[in-house]
């Protein structure tokens, strides 16, 4: 939560009190710009270090973090409202990523040889991964640590220089993230730059000479970015939000999918891009689903004490949004089995059955402890409801055997699919991360997600001098028909 001191400063406050958290600066274009100016200065030296130079100073990075992990959950819990074994959780994923970065930058990016062909028999090529320079990363505030790092270390271990504009709901954790760089890496500090502020100062970091710009929040703010980049041809990675669903074929453990849907729809309040946000269960499993997740979802409790299964909406204007569309649910027919009430930043878990796919709890991004639950008759419908959106982000599949399981995900139009579990595809450093449609492009994490924050770049070198040069006006008229043949006897039999 945020509130506007005056022009230059505004409040971070505690989502579960109100209560003033810290105060930051609101920075100015000319600010933004010097932090550039003082990364692009960096940036030279970082990326000259090399992938062996780099690994050392990523590594004490990580170290840093992992020694106070404790600290650092303990300010998500004040900053977010997530209870604090959550936030180490997300701090454990974290720090995995940070170290498969930099295992794997010099295996995905580091020169290698192409094979050059019969046309260019003579040429040896290669193939490698410059960093761009400077990138600017444009982070959210639901997950203030595993998310935005996705784009921090894979672009640093790239051997780029950064410029971080945390979430203005959350800029004491992303100055703590920074800060941890700086006392672990004390002569490459210039390395990061922090800029904290609202909408005005990511906008002023698109236009303010980076090289690419990666974003993480809603499709509506992600299309102002774009804007702003698309003024200076700034290229852009887009992470934005998602209505993920799972499907629940017959004979799949019910039991399993009940608490996997749950924790997908109501950890971290339900403020996840990735969490399951509507539920389609064939004949056969819904009854038995439709009773476990609400016996669960019973004994859940939201709070900011000890123990709370989950903690406050970060947001204060997002308790609008999941108070619209609960009424919205129950106004066209639907039945609140757990909560349906919202009083306040601690939304009850509310499990939702009977609602009209036209309802905006099923065709909007609620990002709240909320899920709808819906009978279909078969898994054929399931997808074809599964894929009426304009997302496509994530999702999950529940099904008797993970074989069939893989063959229903394959059919799910989103970047990452889950099998007999939630969101488990972002415990693994290695996959790609992310969306496609409303939900997004280009990738964070994996192999795909290094060369995101790279340029590629071929080199071709004449290793001997052939008879006759192709690319040459002295060309012997005679050539382009032996030419033609050669081609022709080739491939012309396909």
């Amino acid at each position: 939560m945020t509130a506007a001191v005056d022009a230059t400063t505004f409040d971070s406050l505690d989502p579960a009190t109100g209560r003033v958290h810290s105060t930051w600066p609101v920075h100015t274009d000319a600010q933004v710009e010097a932090a550039v100016m003082r990364a692009r200065a960096a940036s030279g030296r970082w990326a000259e270090l090399g992938f062996a130079g780099r690994k050392p100073h990523l590594n004490a990075w990580k170290a840093e973090i992992a020694r106070r992990m404790q600290e650092l959950a303990e300010l998500v819990h004040a900053e977010n409202g997530k209870p604090v074994p959550d936030a180490l959780l997300e701090i454990t994923l974290t720090v995995d990523h940070i170290a498969w970065a930099t295992r794997n930058a010099r295996r995905v990016l580091g020169p290698r040889r192409v094979r050059s062909g019969a046309m260019a028999a003579n040429q040896a090529a290669t193939l490698e991964y410059p960093p761009f320079g400077v990138v600017g990363v444009i982070g959210p505030w639901n997950y203030p640590v595993f998310t935005p790092m996705g784009s921090l270390a894979y672009a640093l271990a790239a051997g780029n220089a950064i410029v971080f504009k945390p979430s203005e709901h959350t800029p004491a954790v992303g100055a703590w993230l920074v800060d941890a760089w700086r006392t672990a890496n004390p002569g490459l500090a210039d390395v990061m730059q922090l800029v904290t502020g609202f909408g005005p100062t990511g906008a002023a970091l698109c236009r303010a000479g980076v090289d690419k710009i990666a974003f993480t929040g809603s499709a509506a703010t992600g299309r102002k970015v774009m804007a702003a980049c698309a003024e200076g041809l700034v290229p852009v990675l887009m992470e934005c939000g998602g209505k993920d669903a799972m499907i629940v074929d017959d004979g799949a453990d019910v039991a399993a999918a009940a608490d996997a849907a749950l924790w997908g729809a109501m950890s971290n309040a339900g403020q996840t891009c990735i969490g399951i946000e509507r539920v389609y269960v064939t004949e056969g499993s819904y009854d038995a689903f439709v009773s476990e997740i609400t016996a669960r979802a019973a004994k859940l409790t939201p709070g900011s004490h000890d123990g709370a299964s989950y903690g406050a909406i970060t947001m204060p204007s997002q308790i609008g949004i999941i108070q619209r569309h609960i009424a919205d649910a129950l106004q066209h027919g639907g039945r609140a089995l757990t909560g349906g009430v919202v009083d306040g930043p601690f939304v009850p878990p509310t499990v939702l059955v009977d609602v009209p796919e036209h309802s905006t709890a099923v065709t909007e991004e609620t990002f709240g402890p909320t899920v709808t639950v819906t009978r279909v008759p078969d898994v054929e419908e399931a997808l074809r409801r599964t894929n009426a959106t304009t997302y496509g982000l994530a999702g999950a599949v529940f099904a008797k055997s993970s074989r069939k399981g893989v063959e229903i995900a394959r059919r799910v139009r989103s970047g990452m699919t889950s099998v007999n579990g939630v969101i488990t595809f972002a415990t693994v450093p290695g996959l790609p991360f992310g969306g496609i449609g409303e939900s997004g492009f280009g990738r964070i994490h994996g192999d795909d997600g290094l060369r995101e924050f790279t340029r590629a770049k071929s080199i071709t070198r004449q290793r001997f001098a052939l008879p006759v040069a192709l690319t040459s006006f002295d060309r012997p008229e005679k050539t382009t028909e032996q030419l033609r043949k050669v081609i022709k006897l080739l491939h012309g039999r396909g």
